[in-house]
């Protein structure tokens, strides 16, 4: 069976979907998958081995300037021949993914696959597909995609509740030192996209002194610059606080901004990891590292980064999607909860 996949964006949709990936590879070993996914994330399909082809798309980029792309619009969509496919499958369920659904069903596509009026996230675009799978809305995406691939490609969805994400990383090789070697460290995933959504800057060095006093190595991440002064700030006030206490601290900044999958080595190699929302939370998950995730103002229920070794942290803010707090009783509110003391607790339970 060869199937056609739309799922463009985000990272933590790309990663929602490949436990549905194994799930169908399960069922008919011989499938086949060709991915449309947004050039950011093209590096992430070829991690799980359903996967044959990628097609990166420029949706973002396209949509400020239709007729400017116009020719790379076209050249796309006649680099892909949907006949070849038994069956597409739109897996976001939004108008911008149901307008390439429509463009592949013009093409000549045999038959294009998508959630119902009542199960996709913008019911238009349940109009494009020629086959409607009914989904209930009140789950996790992770659960969705299951069991829109599971009605699609007719099996059971699995009962249990174990979570296969089934990724295989290309070999990569990061560091050296000793000190970071695989299993001997701990992970921060301080950076995020909301300013509310962020966790404070006292409470993550409070944290890293903690796990130094463990005699834990700490590695701080970062991918803008703004994130890269945060965690240089952290380092620095880490290792001033420790140097009495624990001359051999050891706290790595990379200098560079890393490459998707050198980052998912520096996860899946992690002792343990400590995170805000934020997309990498979903590959840590994936890759089943224990991780402790701070969910200040977004609600884990659905959305959140779904795995086996996964402990969830949320305020009593969170399920009100906060991006700019409405006062200081709120802001406060929104680190109740998710306190230093808190994460330690959780992250102990990780690691018994």
């Amino acid at each position: 069976m060869k199937i056609l996949l739309i799922k463009m964006s985000s990272m933590g949709d790309v990663f929602h979907t490949f436990p549905a990936l194994t799930d169908a590879l399960s069922a008919y070993p011989d499938l086949q998958v060709d991915w449309i996914v947004e050039k950011g994330f093209s590096e992430i399909p070829s991690w799980h081995p359903a996967v044959k082809t990628i097609f990166p798309i420029e949706l973002r980029a396209w949509r400020k300037n239709v007729w400017k792309n116009r020719h790379t619009i076209r050249q796309f969509f006649e680099a892909i021949n949907p006949g070849q496919y038994d069956l597409i499958i739109d897996a976001q369920g939004l108008i911008k993914s149901a307008w390439v659904a429509r463009k592949l069903r013009a093409a000549g596509a045999k038959k294009v696959v998508g959630l119902d009026w009542h199960s996709a996230r913008e019911p238009l675009a349940s109009l494009v597909y020629q086959q409607k799978i009914s989904v209930d809305k009140n789950q996790h995406a992770v659960t969705r995609l299951r069991q829109l691939f599971a009605s699609t490609l007719g099996y059971s969805t699995p009962d249990s509740e174990h979570i296969d994400y089934g990724l295989k990383l290309p070999d990569h090789s990061i560091l050296d030192d000793q000190a970071f070697q695989s299993g001997s460290y701990h992970l921060f995933l301080h950076g995020t996209t909301w300013d509310t959504k962020l966790w404070p800057e006292s409470y993550w060095i409070e944290l890293g002194l903690h796990a130094l006093q463990a005699g834990q190595a700490l590695v701080l991440l970062w991918g803008t610059e703004e994130e890269k002064a945060r965690a240089l700030r952290i380092q620095a006030a880490l290792l001033d606080a420790s140097l009495n206490g624990n001359s051999g601290a050891r706290v790595w900044v990379p200098g560079e901004r890393l490459s998707l999958l050198a980052v998912a080595h520096l996860l899946k190699n992690a002792r343990q990891i400590v995170s805000v929302d934020t997309g990498l939370s979903h590959v840590s998950a994936a890759l089943e590292v224990p991780i402790s995730i701070i969910y200040r103002v977004t609600d884990p229920a659905k959305i959140g980064a779904k795995g086996n070794k996964v402990v969830m942290l949320a305020s009593p803010v969170a399920p009100h999607y906060v991006k700019q707090f409405r006062d200081a009783e709120q802001e406060t509110e929104s680190l109740v909860g998710i306190q230093v003391e808190d994460v330690i607790e959780a992250s102990e339970c990780l690691g018994r």
